[in-house]
């Protein structure tokens, strides 16, 4: 048992799963920035331009019972398609993908720079250098 705690925790240490976990959390964070971002300003601005359409309570009750007008009081009286959260969420994606598409559009510039640099030269080898001495102390001489 002793054994396997070992590996499990040289495992969980490892820098790639720290790394991951780290990534996790970051893009949790990073998720929830961007649907405040549609939430709160975007879907506002749209439905303003479109005469005050709030995409988030368009729904179809799939009972006779759902009479409400609004998505949460229409979740309480029974089963309902909420379209109007889908179109949220799908825009919270495209937002999110596109957002990925640019950093990842840049990492590969930087990655193409980089590679497109020509490498600095080569510091002379020991023999060169010794060479070099050798011309130079043979060119002093008359």
């Amino acid at each position: 048992m002793s054994k396997v705690l070992k590996e499990f925790r040289e495992f969980a240490v490892k820098g790639n799963v720290v790394d991951l976990a780290i990534g996790v959390i970051i893009g949790a964070a990073f998720g929830q920035i961007v649907t405040s971002i549609v939430t709160d300003l975007f879907m506002p601005m749209v439905g303003a331009v479109f005469g005050g359409l709030d995409f988030s309570n368009y729904f179809v009750g799939l009972s006779a019972n759902v009479t409400a007008n609004s998505l949460a009081a229409a979740r309480e009286q029974g089963a309902v398609f909420a379209y109007g959260h889908f179109l949220t969420v799908v825009i919270n994606f495209l937002i999110i993908a596109w957002i990925l598409f640019m950093v990842v559009k840049g990492i590969n510039r930087l990655r193409r720079n980089a590679a497109s640099e020509p490498p600095p030269p080569a510091p002379p080898t020991k023999e060169e250098v010794l060479l070099t001495e050798i011309r130079d102390i043979l060119a002093r001489k008359p």
